[in-house]
């Protein structure tokens, strides 16, 4: 055996690259992909092109259009043509200085009879048929419970202690000019805009809540987007609206008790039922909540057990005499104590319920908004409307506000802040239409008012901003 050593291997970089192909070989491999690949492709455009001539053009497009009719076609279209008019009705209002959640809400509207309806009603029928709208209707209410949990879940109780009495007092005061206003505005319009059989009662007090709602989560959206969500302002804004927000809910369940059900009795043990559940929550599972270590790798399980929280709450309140929404909102705030949890609330569950539920509930609600069926009187009606709920909210918010000894610019913030209803609104006038309490024609003013009143907070923000800037500028080029 030799005792020479091996000599070492050649790098791989050292190998000879691998020869080109000659122009012999890549003929032959053409050859081989015309005779395998092509070849059949045009023996079998051949016999198409020999075979009896088919269905006209227009047989094709009829059988097309008879495949829409299917339902899951039918709703990926819907799905398709709502998520982009939201889309670019979305950007279009971010443009302008307003959240795009605004143009949501329009471009349901115009989706509907009101706009499309009125141009295309071809492509409005064949889009929204009668028979595809219990679907659309059904899924958009689950996208409804997703948002009133979230909304719960962004309730910060804690913070509400900070400026308890202060946040007492602007947010009912909020409230009760406004519920104040709606009953008087219910005497004139009762006879001409209550469904026959509505009593004077339910239709009041929906009226008065009607106008009373703040859209909470719009409301934080605006302090974002304007930089004050942390400040001072910022955060009497948010703890003022979140007890709003939960006292208007409470009155408006207990209106919907009193209007389903048929004797006293019923509604006080619907009221008793409905009270002890939400202490159940308040006191007790939220405490539980807070207290539960979320771990990143088991968030999966958690998010599906929200889930099937929110669908066991909605379901107890549905099954007392109120309406689902008021457990999937008591669900949202039964987590809303504990970070992690409000964490994966925002972040997975309230994304996929604001991107793609929500635009299908603007539709729904922009499908049975007729406002095109309004008279210039009721365009009046509308116009008297927003200038009462506009003095009853922001009015309301800002004699309190002062009473309570916050400065005057800050008050009106506050008030025009609060006057926000957007789609807290429209879920409540939703809510009073599919109980009776309001006709088509009241339902397409208050639309209207809700994205109003909406559209006016940040000009108002501004000219406030802008009139404080002005005081203050003699008082700056004295003082040089």
């Amino acid at each position: 055996m030799s005792d020479a050593p091996t000599p070492p291997a050649k790098p791989v970089a050292d190998a000879q690259p691998a020869a080109a192909p000659t122009p012999s070989s890549a003929q032959a491999s053409w050859l081989r992909y015309a005779t395998l690949a092509v070849l059949p492709l045009l023996a079998g455009l051949y016999l198409i092109a020999r075979a009896p001539a088919g269905k006209p053009m227009a047989a094709m497009s009829a059988d097309w259009l008879t495949h829409l009719e299917q339902p899951l076609p039918r709703f990926m279209l819907q799905l398709l043509v709502v998520l982009t008019a939201a889309k670019l009705a979305g950007l279009a209002m971010r443009r302008v200085g307003q959240p795009a959640v605004i143009g949501e809400m329009l471009a349901g509207i115009l989706l509907g009879p009101s706009l499309l309806g009125w141009v295309w009603p071809q492509a409005q029928a064949l889009l929204f048929p009668a028979a595809s709208l219990a679907t659309l209707g059904n899924i958009s209410q689950l996208g409804v419970l997703v948002f009133m949990f979230a909304a719960g879940a962004e309730v910060d109780l804690p913070r509400l202690r900070g400026q308890k009495g202060r946040t007492l007092l602007i947010s009912h005061t909020g409230i009760a000019l406004p519920f104040l206003l709606g009953i008087l505005l219910a005497l004139p319009l009762h006879a001409g805009y209550a469904p026959a059989g509505v009593g004077f009662a339910g239709f009041a007090m929906f009226l008065g809540i009607a106008l009373s709602v703040t859209a909470f989560p719009v409301l934080l959206r605006i302090l974002e987007e304007r930089g004050t969500l942390g400040s001072p302002i910022g955060l009497i804004a948010v703890a003022c609206a979140a007890l709003s927000d939960a006292t208007a809910w409470a009155m408006l369940g207990a209106i919907v008790a009193i209007v389903q059900s048929q004797s006293l009795v019923s509604v006080g043990v619907s009221l008793l039922l409905a009270l002890g559940f939400a202490w159940l929550i308040v006191a007790r599972t939220r405490r539980w909540f807070a207290g539960c270590e979320v771990p990143t790798h088991r968030e999966p399980q958690w998010m599906l057990g929200m889930v099937l929280l929110i669908l066991v709450c909605a379901l107890f309140t549905d099954a007392i005499g109120l309406h689902a929404m008021f457990g999937a909102f008591l669900a949202g705030i039964a987590v809303s104590r504990s970070t992690r949890l409000r964490n994966l609330v925002e972040t997975k569950i309230e994304p996929f319920a604001s991107v793609l539920l929500l635009p299908l509930f603007f539709a729904s609600t922009g499908l049975r908004t007729r406002i095109d069926l309004l008279s210039g009187n009721e365009w009046l009606l509308c116009l008297a409307i927003v200038i009462i709920a506009t003095v009853g909210k922001l009015g309301g918010t800002v004699i309190a506000a002062r009473w309570s000894g916050m400065p005057c610019g800050d008050a009106l913030r506050l008030g025009a802040l609060m006057n926000t209803r957007g789609l807290m609104e429209l879920i409540v006038l939703g809510l009073g239409y599919e109980l009776g309490l309001i006709n088509g024609s009241l339902y397409a003013i208050l639309v209207l008012v809700a994205i109003v009143t909406t559209v006016m907070t940040g000009p108002l923000l501004g000219w406030i901003d802008r009139a404080e800037a002005r005081r203050a500028q003699p008082v700056s080029t004295t003082s040089q």
